[in-house]
């Protein structure tokens, strides 16, 4: 069972990325804040969860949740500062979203960087831990996927509907066969036997 807090006193805001390891897109977070007596026995970490139990759950997530709110750093982005910071910056425009100021950030991992001053506390596979980073996992997964989705329509040949721009085999492929697209991220290893490919 995940715990409901971290700390009873505080206000909370479970914060999680998703997107870090694919090839294309943007990396989306979410920062979550729940009632400290919410419970559901089937939200877990979003990587546990079928597709079809995690778009379940958002519309509960949504409607229970304090504040909730979704940040997005594109591929550019990404490819000018790093996935690094490119996920801690998409963590601090959710956190800048939230109708509810926090007072303690759980983010999911091991390292962050401070947003204000605002107290954080890491937590590794946090989103198997507690309620509301494993509520945070969910949104920023499904949000991401929604984009992937609407943008395999526009770029059909990398398989994103069914990969969601990770680096599959369809999907380099893709690559290898029709080139990059404006939504690559040509700072990573988009073909096994380069560093990055030129539009």
């Amino acid at each position: 069972m995940l715990k409901s807090y971290f700390n009873k006193t505080l206000i909370e805001a479970g914060c999680d990325e998703a997107g870090r390891g694919c090839l294309a897109g943007p990396v989306f977070a979410a920062a979550v804040i729940l009632p400290k007596n919410f419970k559901n026995k089937l939200l877990n970490d979003s990587k546990q969860l079928t597709d079809t139990r995690r778009y379940e759950l958002r519309p509960l997530i949504e409607k229970e949740a304090i504040a909730w709110a979704i940040g997005q750093v594109n591929n550019v982005e990404i490819d000018n500062i790093n996935i690094l910071n490119a996920s801690f910056l998409a963590m601090h425009r959710a956190i800048s979203k939230l109708k509810t100021n926090p007072q303690l950030l759980l983010i999911d991992g091991n390292r962050f960087k401070p947003y204000k001053k605002i107290n954080h506390q890491c937590i590794i596979k946090g989103d198997a831990k507690y309620l509301s980073i494993a509520a945070a996992s969910i949104l920023a997964k499904t949000y991401r996927d929604d984009f992937m989705k609407k943008a395999a329509i526009t770029y059909s040949n990398y398989g994103w509907e069914k990969n969601m721009g990770y680096p599959t085999k369809l999907h380099r492929q893709g690559i290898e066969q029709f080139g990059t697209t404006p939504l690559h991220r040509l700072s990573f290893r988009l073909l096994a036997t380069q560093l990055s490919l030129e539009l």
